[in-house]
C-alpha cells in the first residue's frame, strides 16, 4: 500500500484498509491515563461492547461511519451520533 496508494488499490482492497484504518482508530479508547494529553473524558469500555464495535466494524456494517467517528469515543452510541454531527458538520461547510 505505501508503494502503490490507495488509487492502485482494487475495490475490495481499499475497503479492507478502509476498516483497517477504522479498528486503528478505535484502539485509540480515552483511557483514564490519557486524559492529561487528549483532554478527552475517560471512560471505561468493556470486553464485550469492545468485541461488538470490533465485529461491527469487521463485518462492514459501519463502512458509511467516516473515520473520525472512530476516534476516542466509548461505545458504539457514540460513534453513531459522532457519525452523525461529523456528517452534518460537512453538509453545512457545502
Amino acid at each position: 500500500m505505501a508503494i502503490f496508494g490507495l488509487d492502485e488499490l482494487s475495490e475490495e482492497d481499499r475497503l479492507t484498509v478502509a476498516r483497517a484504518k477504522n479498528m486503528e482508530r478505535t484502539f485509540a479508547q480515552p483511557f483514564f491515563v490519557t486524559k492529561v494529553f487528549t483532554s478527552s473524558p475517560e471512560k471505561y469500555l468493556g470486553l464485550a461492547e469492545t468485541i461488538r464495535k470490533f465485529k461491527l466494524i469487521f463485518s462492514g456494517e459501519l463502512d458509511d461511519f467516516p473515520e473520525q467517528a472512530f476516534y476516542l469515543l466509548g461505545n458504539m452510541d457514540e460513534a453513531t451520533a459522532k457519525a452523525m454531527n461529523l456528517e452534518m458538520e460537512s453538509k453545512l461547510k457545502k
